[in-house]
Protein backbone atom coordinates (compact mmCIF):
# COMPACT_ATOMS: atom_id res chain seq x y z
CA UNK A 1 0.00 0.00 0.00
CA UNK A 2 1.29 3.26 -0.90
CA UNK A 3 1.95 5.92 1.62
CA UNK A 4 0.37 9.27 1.29
CA UNK A 5 2.13 12.33 2.11
CA UNK A 6 -0.90 12.70 4.82
CA UNK A 7 0.57 9.08 6.41
CA UNK A 8 3.77 10.61 6.37
CA UNK A 9 3.41 13.59 8.05
CA UNK A 10 1.76 11.72 10.41
CA UNK A 11 3.89 9.28 11.36
CA UNK A 12 6.72 11.05 12.37
CA UNK A 13 4.28 13.61 14.62
CA UNK A 14 3.69 10.22 16.26
CA UNK A 15 7.41 9.26 16.37
CA UNK A 16 8.40 12.76 17.36
CA UNK A 17 5.71 12.73 19.99
CA UNK A 18 6.80 9.35 21.59
CA UNK A 19 10.77 9.78 21.46
CA UNK A 20 9.50 13.18 23.45
CA UNK A 21 11.14 15.41 20.54
CA UNK A 22 7.34 17.26 20.78
CA UNK A 23 6.39 17.41 24.44
CA UNK A 24 2.99 17.74 25.65
CA UNK A 25 1.53 20.95 24.87
CA UNK A 26 3.74 21.90 22.31
CA UNK A 27 2.92 23.80 19.56
CA UNK A 28 2.34 22.60 15.59
CA UNK A 29 3.51 24.95 13.11
CA UNK A 30 1.55 23.57 9.90
CA UNK A 31 3.42 25.73 7.47
CA UNK A 32 6.87 24.71 9.20
CA UNK A 33 5.93 21.36 8.25
CA UNK A 34 4.44 21.77 5.01
CA UNK A 35 8.34 23.43 4.23
CA UNK A 36 9.88 20.16 6.07
CA UNK A 37 7.78 17.85 3.73
CA UNK A 38 7.81 19.59 0.50
CA UNK A 39 3.63 19.58 0.75
CA UNK A 40 0.86 21.90 0.49
CA UNK A 41 -0.71 22.61 3.68
CA UNK A 42 -3.46 20.79 2.44
CA UNK A 43 -2.00 16.84 3.87
CA UNK A 44 -0.53 18.41 6.85
CA UNK A 45 -3.83 19.49 8.07
CA UNK A 46 -5.17 15.98 7.08
CA UNK A 47 -2.38 14.53 9.27
CA UNK A 48 -3.21 16.62 12.09
CA UNK A 49 -6.61 15.81 11.69
CA UNK A 50 -5.85 12.44 11.80
CA UNK A 51 -3.99 13.11 15.02
CA UNK A 52 -6.73 15.00 16.77
CA UNK A 53 -8.89 11.73 15.97
CA UNK A 54 -6.63 9.75 17.52
CA UNK A 55 -6.02 12.04 20.87
CA UNK A 56 -2.63 13.03 20.35
CA UNK A 57 -3.29 16.53 19.27
CA UNK A 58 -5.84 19.13 20.29
CA UNK A 59 -6.89 21.71 18.63
CA UNK A 60 -8.22 25.39 20.76
CA UNK A 61 -9.01 28.69 19.73
CA UNK A 62 -6.55 31.32 19.47
CA UNK A 63 -3.92 28.58 20.77
CA UNK A 64 -3.71 26.63 17.45
CA UNK A 65 -2.93 23.06 17.28
CA UNK A 66 -0.77 21.38 20.26
CA UNK A 67 0.45 18.08 21.47
CA UNK A 68 -2.58 16.99 23.97
CA UNK A 69 -1.62 16.80 27.29
CA UNK A 70 -2.05 13.20 28.99
CA UNK A 71 -5.46 12.72 30.58
CA UNK A 72 -5.53 9.55 32.83
CA UNK A 73 -9.44 9.08 31.93
CA UNK A 74 -8.10 8.83 28.60
CA UNK A 75 -5.53 6.91 29.20
CA UNK A 76 -7.56 4.40 31.58
CA UNK A 77 -10.02 4.04 28.42
CA UNK A 78 -7.13 2.58 26.21
CA UNK A 79 -6.25 0.48 28.24
CA UNK A 80 -9.44 -0.67 29.39
CA UNK A 81 -9.63 -1.64 25.74
CA UNK A 82 -6.13 -2.93 25.27
CA UNK A 83 -6.64 -5.62 28.09
CA UNK A 84 -10.02 -6.77 25.88
CA UNK A 85 -8.41 -6.80 22.27
CA UNK A 86 -4.62 -7.98 23.38
CA UNK A 87 -4.48 -11.22 24.98
CA UNK A 88 -6.99 -12.30 22.70
CA UNK A 89 -4.88 -11.40 19.80
CA UNK A 90 -1.88 -13.08 21.75
CA UNK A 91 -3.90 -16.46 22.01
CA UNK A 92 -4.63 -16.86 18.43
CA UNK A 93 -0.85 -15.48 17.22
CA UNK A 94 0.89 -17.98 19.39
CA UNK A 95 -1.08 -21.03 17.35
CA UNK A 96 0.29 -19.91 13.77
CA UNK A 97 3.77 -18.71 15.49
CA UNK A 98 6.74 -20.90 14.21
CA UNK A 99 10.47 -21.92 15.47
CA UNK A 100 11.80 -19.01 13.84
CA UNK A 101 9.19 -16.57 14.74
CA UNK A 102 9.64 -17.15 18.42
CA UNK A 103 13.52 -16.72 17.85
CA UNK A 104 12.38 -13.03 16.47
CA UNK A 105 10.49 -12.24 19.60
CA UNK A 106 13.54 -13.29 21.97
CA UNK A 107 15.71 -11.65 20.07
CA UNK A 108 13.94 -8.76 20.21
CA UNK A 109 13.99 -9.35 24.51
CA UNK A 110 17.70 -9.29 24.00
CA UNK A 111 17.98 -6.40 21.92
CA UNK A 112 16.00 -4.76 24.85
CA UNK A 113 17.65 -6.02 27.63
CA UNK A 114 20.86 -4.55 25.54
CA UNK A 115 19.27 -1.05 25.15
CA UNK A 116 18.67 -1.21 29.04
CA UNK A 117 21.94 -1.77 30.23
CA UNK A 118 23.40 1.03 27.66
CA UNK A 119 20.29 3.57 29.08
CA UNK A 120 18.85 3.84 25.80
CA UNK A 121 15.01 4.07 26.26
CA UNK A 122 14.32 5.16 22.89
CA UNK A 123 15.56 2.27 21.49
CA UNK A 124 13.94 0.28 24.36
CA UNK A 125 10.52 1.62 23.57
CA UNK A 126 10.72 1.29 19.34
CA UNK A 127 11.93 -2.81 20.31
CA UNK A 128 9.38 -2.95 23.12
CA UNK A 129 6.99 -2.16 20.25
CA UNK A 130 8.34 -5.03 17.71
CA UNK A 131 8.32 -7.69 19.82
CA UNK A 132 4.34 -6.69 20.59
CA UNK A 133 3.25 -6.52 17.15
CA UNK A 134 4.94 -9.62 16.15
CA UNK A 135 2.53 -11.70 17.92
CA UNK A 136 -0.05 -8.58 16.65
CA UNK A 137 0.99 -9.21 13.29
CA UNK A 138 0.24 -13.17 13.44
CA UNK A 139 -3.03 -12.84 15.06
CA UNK A 140 -4.72 -13.79 11.74
CA UNK A 141 -6.91 -10.44 11.46
CA UNK A 142 -6.27 -7.22 9.79
CA UNK A 143 -8.89 -5.44 11.37
CA UNK A 144 -7.57 -6.79 14.93
CA UNK A 145 -4.46 -5.41 14.82
CA UNK A 146 -5.35 -2.61 13.34
CA UNK A 147 -7.83 -1.64 16.60
CA UNK A 148 -4.87 -2.11 18.92
CA UNK A 149 -2.15 -0.28 16.61
CA UNK A 150 -4.70 2.52 17.01
CA UNK A 151 -4.92 2.22 20.73
CA UNK A 152 -0.73 2.06 20.91
CA UNK A 153 -1.27 5.27 18.87
CA UNK A 154 -3.38 6.91 21.85
CA UNK A 155 -1.16 5.60 24.92
CA UNK A 156 1.56 8.13 26.02
CA UNK A 157 4.16 6.29 25.91
CA UNK A 158 6.83 9.87 25.74
CA UNK A 159 6.03 9.34 29.17
CA UNK A 160 5.74 6.11 29.94
CA UNK A 161 9.27 5.75 28.44
CA UNK A 162 10.80 7.86 31.55
CA UNK A 163 9.51 5.27 34.34
CA UNK A 164 13.35 3.66 34.00
CA UNK A 165 11.86 0.88 36.69
CA UNK A 166 9.24 0.03 34.52
CA UNK A 167 12.04 -1.34 31.80
CA UNK A 168 13.72 -3.51 33.92
CA UNK A 169 10.04 -5.22 35.14
CA UNK A 170 9.08 -5.60 31.63
CA UNK A 171 12.20 -7.59 30.32
CA UNK A 172 11.04 -10.08 32.94
CA UNK A 173 7.28 -10.16 31.90
CA UNK A 174 8.33 -10.08 28.21
CA UNK A 175 9.90 -13.42 28.74
CA UNK A 176 7.36 -14.70 30.50
CA UNK A 177 5.48 -14.48 27.51
CA UNK A 178 7.65 -15.76 25.48
CA UNK A 179 8.11 -19.11 27.54
CA UNK A 180 4.18 -18.81 27.21
CA UNK A 181 4.24 -18.70 23.76
CA UNK A 182 6.73 -21.45 23.38
CA UNK A 183 4.60 -23.79 25.76
CA UNK A 184 1.71 -23.27 23.78
CA UNK A 185 -0.37 -22.30 26.48
CA UNK A 186 -3.38 -20.03 25.89
CA UNK A 187 -4.68 -19.33 28.76
CA UNK A 188 -0.72 -18.49 30.67
CA UNK A 189 0.04 -16.23 27.80
CA UNK A 190 -2.96 -14.33 28.04
CA UNK A 191 -2.87 -13.95 31.76
CA UNK A 192 1.01 -12.85 30.78
CA UNK A 193 0.01 -10.72 28.49
CA UNK A 194 -2.93 -9.20 30.97
CA UNK A 195 -0.39 -8.66 33.73
CA UNK A 196 2.35 -7.20 31.45
CA UNK A 197 -0.23 -4.57 30.58
CA UNK A 198 -2.07 -3.74 34.03
CA UNK A 199 1.85 -3.22 35.72
CA UNK A 200 2.50 -0.87 32.79
CA UNK A 201 -0.53 1.00 33.34
CA UNK A 202 -0.78 0.97 37.47
CA UNK A 203 3.41 2.64 36.91
CA UNK A 204 1.48 5.44 34.24
CA UNK A 205 -1.42 5.81 36.51
CA UNK A 206 0.84 6.57 39.47
CA UNK A 207 2.82 8.83 37.40
CA UNK A 208 0.36 10.93 36.34
CA UNK A 209 -1.98 11.29 39.24
CA UNK A 210 1.11 11.09 42.28
CA UNK A 211 -0.86 8.00 44.09
CA UNK A 212 -0.88 3.92 43.36
CA UNK A 213 -4.50 2.93 42.74
CA UNK A 214 -6.22 -0.21 41.96
CA UNK A 215 -6.29 -1.97 38.18
CA UNK A 216 -9.41 -0.70 36.71
CA UNK A 217 -9.96 -3.62 34.74
CA UNK A 218 -11.53 -6.34 37.02
CA UNK A 219 -15.49 -6.05 37.50
CA UNK A 220 -15.17 -5.70 40.90
CA UNK A 221 -13.26 -2.72 40.92
CA UNK A 222 -15.90 -1.12 39.02
CA UNK A 223 -17.78 1.65 41.53
CA UNK A 224 -21.14 2.34 40.87
CA UNK A 225 -22.61 5.22 41.72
Amino acid sequence: MMTTKRDSIAAELRRRINAGELPRGAHIAQSALAAEFATSITPVREALGVLQAEGVLTSEPRRGVRVATADLAQVRTVYLLRQLLEPYAMQRAIWGMSPRDLHEVEEYCARMEASERANDPIAFSDLNRRFHFAFFERCGDEGLRDEIAALWHRYPWDILRVLGYRRAEAEVEHREIVAAARAGDLERVAEATRQHTANSYLALAEHLSGERGDDPFPVTAVVVS
